[in-house]
């Protein structure tokens, strides 16, 4: 079975007492059962609930995995992870992280004694080098980054951590199930935030971990419910409901972005242009192997200083200015200030990220309209 039809079938079969199309939301907190612990597989929804194990099917398809845990959200789904190591473990993470992973290493689980260290992971020869020398648990993979769309050879660096005992983890929800898929290149868990682009309407908030690894599975499921970091069935059905339709979703994100890109690649107020689809991207070579297309994040570091780039912001009509990405509408972020305000200047600036990048996460509008907005945005300042 294919993708798209993978997305709108598995794990959405037919409600079995109605015959319903779509699975109905199971709005229950608890579950009658014949004896004790003598049930049909669900005590509690904190447990588990059908709206979860719908989602998690479809999920692990899409990633061709075997399991999947869903979360709260993308930062529950990397708390879930975080919460099976313990103190003294080491976790190596690349470089270029998004701000909300990078706090909640730096300034919560740090005090409990999980240790956290950046490297750049676009370089394969460092990456051995520091699994030598620190000898992490765990090494935290995004590609591509938040922020800068940074590259990073999944199948190198799964080779190196395999063969130092090493688990590796995949943030994927930049590039999505439709155009990378990190276990069949050797990662052994899969990480999104399906707020993103998987739930694809900015309505919702989620994240899940997938893996081939049972065991594993095992305890994310067992933290969910200790920790509590369940999502609602309310939130699970809707981003299966989002979910249908991210094949024609991506599709068009990919498209415009690239328009966007070699639009913004040569205009006289754009010092660089960050996005993996353009040949002039440092790792295209990588990006172009692992990857079935370049999905919807263009970053734009602009000639322009600190006001003048919050200047630009304002003036745009289209694009709104917002938290956030992967919905349908085209959003437009400074990571400085924003998503990546919790990381400290000047390890900001240490990974490339300066206070005049701006990120659009660019939707499926009429590519036309986008351009306009941005070309009538960059004459007010």
């Amino acid at each position: 079975m294919k993708f798209s039809t993978k997305a709108i079938h598995i794990g959405q079969k037919p409600d079995k007492e109605t015959g319903a199309v779509i699975p109905p939301i199971y709005m229950t907190s608890t579950y009658y059962q014949e004896a004790p612990a003598v049930h049909k597989g669900y005590d509690y929804t904190r447990a588990g609930n059908p709206n979860f194990s719908n989602l998690e099917e479809t999920l692990a398809s899409l990633e061709n995995g075997k399991y999947a845990t869903v979360f709260s959200s993308g930062l529950g789904a990397t708390n879930g992870i975080i919460s099976t190591l313990k103190s003294g473990d080491l976790v190596l993470g690349t470089n270029d992280l998004y701000g909300g992973t990078y706090r909640i290493f730096n300034k919560i689980y740090n005090n409990f004694g999980i240790l956290f260290k950046s490297i750049d992971t676009q370089d394969v020869n460092a990456v051995e080098d520091a699994v030598k020398k620190h000898k992490p648990v765990l090494l935290f993979l995004e590609t591509p980054t938040n922020p800068l769309l940074k590259i990073s050879d999944i199948e190198a660096i799964a080779e190196i951590t395999h063969k130092h005992g090493v688990k590796l983890v995949v943030d994927n929800t930049f590039a999505t199930p439709y155009f990378q898929n990190p276990l069949d290149l050797g990662a052994d868990y899969v990480l999104h935030s399906t707020t993103k682009y998987i739930g694809g309407h900015s309505d919702v908030i989620g994240g899940v971990v997938i893996t081939n690894d049972k065991e594993m599975k095992d305890k994310l499921d067992f933290v969910r419910m200790s920790v509590g970091l369940n999502p609602s069935p309310f939130d699970t059905w809707l981003t299966a409901r989002g979910l249908k339709t991210l094949a024609v979703r991506m599709e068009r994100h990919a498209e415009n972005a690239m328009q966007i890109a070699k639009y913004l690649q040569n205009h006289p107020k754009v010092e660089r242009v960050f996005y993996p689809g353009l040949s002039t991207h440092k790792n295209y070579e990588i990006a172009e192997k692992q990857m079935k297309g370049f999905s919807g994040i263009v970053s734009v570091e602009f000639k322009l200083n600190l006001n003048e780039s919050k200047k630009l912001l304002s003036k745009f009509n289209v694009f709104t200015l917002a938290e956030s990405l992967g919905g349908i509408e085209s959003l437009v972020d400074h990571p400085a200030s924003m998503t990546h305000a919790s990381i400290p200047k000047e390890e900001r600036e240490k990974s490339g990220l300066f206070d005049g990048l701006i990120r659009f996460s660019v939707g499926i509008e009429n590519i036309e309209d986008l351009k306009k907005d941005i070309e009538s945005a960059l004459k007010a300042v």
